[in-house]
């Protein structure tokens, strides 16, 4: 038995690196027509087996999960997260991922370990997407101000709101640019500016934007100087940021803090283990032991919350 286990092994880890690497490497657009009209002897060579099972197990799960537009790994995340991949992929690699660890840690532990190891993939995949979701909407929040002096000027030339975000949408870098042109292009299938606004609000948890959208609304009701409303509210912005970087950087030392505090446990465990590999084995070899690890993981996780609350400041 133990003579097939690492063949069995060794093959499915080949099968996950293929699959990973393939749907993570697999191009998003089709040649170009021009391109392959000019070559000299077109050879028409089909995709390689590698490449069909990968896209066979993408199409599986993408049927297994429907849409996904929802839910942690769904599409709605992944383009909060600026992943340029579908839902069906993401879990893919998610799972490929897993099993590579998994198959590694059970070649170097045993089964605790390869659990261990195997759950480290949809961790990772989690913290990619809350922190890219979390940059993005801090980008985001960052050219605000800049965006609406561009739509101002853009008001001040005679532009309508909908051409003058589109104006802003060309100028400004992403991910400003990538909603303003979500907006455009929603009123043009005739969604009002207003609400199209307010859900990019919602969605990048950004109070400033929504506030901008019922600002247009009003202005579309009573009318008035659109352009001198969206100054002053370039210029509140402004300060708001300003405040905000303020009690960020105050706030950073709390932060700094509490990385080194969660952490600090982790990396003693792990220098011991590597300078007396037998002295924490007390642990892990009797219920008593098992009840320190319980107990103390529960305390880690209450005061990590506990710190959390105290560094997260509500503005």
């Amino acid at each position: 038995m133990q003579d097939l286990t690492l063949p069995a092994g060794v093959g499915a880890l080949l099968v996950a690196l293929s699959l990973l690497l393939f749907v993570a490497l697999r191009p998003r657009y089709q040649d170009i027509a021009v391109a392959r009209r000019r070559q000299a002897a077109p050879v028409e060579t089909g995709p390689s087996m590698v490449t069909r099972v990968a896209d066979a197990t993408v199409a599986a799960v993408e049927r297994g999960v429907g849409p996904g537009k929802g839910g942690v790994f769904g599409a709605t995340a992944l383009q909060e997260a600026g992943l340029a991949l579908k839902a069906s992929e993401f879990i893919v690699l998610i799972l490929a991922g897993s099993l590579v660890l998994g198959v590694a840690g059970f070649a170097v532990g045993g089964l605790l370990l390869c659990i261990l190891f195997a759950v480290i993939s949809p961790l990772v995949a989690w913290m990619l997407v809350t922190v890219g979701a979390g940059k993005r909407r801090r980008k985001f929040g960052d050219q605000l101000t800049d965006m609406l002096r561009a739509i101002s000027g853009s008001l001040r030339s005679g532009h309508s709101i909908t051409s003058s975000m589109h104006t802003a949408s060309l100028e400004m870098p992403a991910p400003m640019s990538e909603e303003l042109s979500r907006i455009v292009n929603e009123n043009r299938v005739g969604r009002p500016v207003s609400d199209a606004m307010a859900e990019v609000g919602r969605r990048m948890q950004c109070e400033d934007f929504e506030w901008l959208s019922q600002a247009i609304e009003i202005n579309r009701e009573v009318g008035g100087d659109l352009a001198g409303v969206l100054d002053h509210a370039a210029e509140t912005v402004r300060e708001r940021s300003q405040i905000k970087g303020q009690v960020r950087a105050l706030a950073a030392e709390g932060k700094f803090s509490a990385f080194i505090l969660i952490g600090l446990p982790f990396v003693v465990a792990i220098l011991i283990n590597v300078v007396n590999p037998g002295y924490m084995a007390t642990l892990f070899q009797s219920l008593l032991g098992w009840i320190f690890i319980a107990v103390g993981v529960i305390m880690m996780a209450i005061g990590s919350f506990w710190i959390s609350r105290m560094v997260k400041i509500e503005f």
